[in-house]
């Protein structure tokens, strides 16, 4: 009997590279977030400027105006994000935390480091509407800012410098220590079994295709509208819907943007570069729709929406996952007309 059971343990372990061992999750295709390399002092001076009015040409908001640390997951929870004088922008301004895992910036990804992000509000008419030699003059007016660069810069107070600075503080917004981080990293008991369902809803619907890696998206161009024509059933309101052919020209760009991180995705709504989808369970239907080219049913919905509450980590020594769960309160399939 022992032989057999012996024999029958071999056979697993060659079927199951995992059978008998702890649980092994370092193939997962979500995997944990880790902090990344920075200077101390050029955190410092970023973070100063992050939260400077001076930015702007009217001096009238920062970039916290718009990616908000204490609400909102580090958006603004707005359809389109407003500028100086009250100036509507084109998209939906996604959340700045873990913004440095994206392997590009803004939905078009027309930015590929967080220092070229910055350019694009600071200069921004519908944004701040500003300049670099306005901002640097502003700056250069402030003895302890000057000092500051003059002491952690070689060249100074620069353009370049400044939106160093803020980049390298844009660095240190990451949100690691979620519960499912602990669970990818050994611990079973960090998520329950619903949660741990959802996890294998989202990855055995497709959801993994274009969100994993330790942003859980972030990390691709994806057309919107594969499985279906999504601009049939909701009209580009301006030109940022055309997504990556602004930026390339190319008729295979067209529609295409970058793939949002789902890190803190319950906590930024509304969802899409057109903030159109109010709700996860709304966002999670039309990516079923268009992208899968399925229908989900509520309890997987659920589950998957309950994954998501996992996800987010922790900012500042306290937690960013939320106390509620208002996202799995949703309308039943049911009672909705959709497109």
């Amino acid at each position: 009997m022992r032989g057999r059971l012996w024999t029958a343990g071999i056979v697993m372990a060659l079927l199951w590279p995992g059978y008998g061992l702890a649980l092994e999750l370092s193939g997962e295709p979500v995997q944990p977030i880790t902090r990344l390399n920075v200077d101390a002092q050029k955190v410092a001076l970023g973070k100063k400027l992050f939260f400077d009015v001076r930015l702007s040409q009217n001096q009238s908001i920062s970039c916290a105006h718009c990616h908000d640390l204490e609400e909102h997951g580090g958006a603004d929870g707005l359809k389109h994000s407003f500028g100086v004088e009250g100036r509507e922008g084109a998209v939906n301004s996604p959340t700045v935390f873990n913004a440095a895992l994206n392997f590009a910036q803004f939905w078009d990804g027309r930015a590929t480091t967080l220092e070229e992000q910055v350019d694009g509000p600071v200069t921004g008419h519908v944004e701040m509407a500003s300049s670099w030699p306005e901002v640097v003059s502003r700056l250069a007016a402030d003895d302890v800012f000057r000092n500051d660069f003059n002491r952690i810069y070689p060249t100074g107070l620069t353009a370049d410098n400044i939106k160093n600075a803020i980049a390298e503080y844009e660095r240190t917004l990451l949100t690691p220590g979620s519960r499912f981080d602990r669970y990818l990293n050994g611990d079973e008991a960090a998520i329950t079994a619903d949660e741990k369902r959802g996890y294998r809803l989202f990855k055995s619907y497709g959801c993994v295709a274009c969100h994993q890696g330790r942003n859980v998206g972030g990390n691709l161009f994806q057309v919107l509208g594969v499985m279906g024509d999504y601009f049939a059933d909701y009209p580009a309101e301006n030109s940022a819907g055309r997504g990556r052919f602004n930026v390339t020209g190319l008729v295979e760009d067209m529609h295409r943007f970058k793939v949002p991180s789902l890190r803190l995705a319950v906590l930024t709504a509304p969802y899409f570069h057109n903030g159109s989808a109010k709700t996860l369970a709304e966002a999670i239907r039309v990516m079923s729709k268009y992208q899968l080219g399925r229908d989900i049913p509520d309890d997987d919905l659920r589950a998957i929406i309950a994954f998501l509450y996992t996800l987010p980590g922790s900012y500042a020594g306290h937690s960013l996952e939320p106390s509620d769960r208002e996202q799995l309160n949703f309308t039943p399939a049911t009672a909705l007309v959709t497109p």
